[in-house]
């Protein structure tokens, strides 16, 4: 089912995590969600934050946003494809 106000369905928070672990655990969330649902991760490093939402966005799931809000960490929003 869609998630029409764009709320987080699930979120995964992998800060201490670092590549490919993070890659591997994202997809893994994914597969697990329906067509339009809305995974949040919480990533540790920049290269986490620029590796992830890449290689998701490979596999047609939309990345809605990359944001570091904290300095200590990143978010990145994905709708399941």
């Amino acid at each position: 089912m869609a998630n029409a106000s764009n709320a987080a369905n699930d979120v995964l928070d992998i800060r201490s995590e670092v590549c490919p672990y993070t890659l591997v655990r994202s997809k893994l969330a994914l597969e697990q969600m329906e067509a339009g649902e809305i995974l949040e991760i919480h990533l540790g490093n920049s290269e986490s934050a620029s590796n992830v939402p890449r290689n998701i966005a490979l596999e047609d799931h939309e990345i809605l946003s990359v944001e570091r809000p904290q300095s200590s960490h990143w978010i990145v929003r994905v709708k399941r494809a």
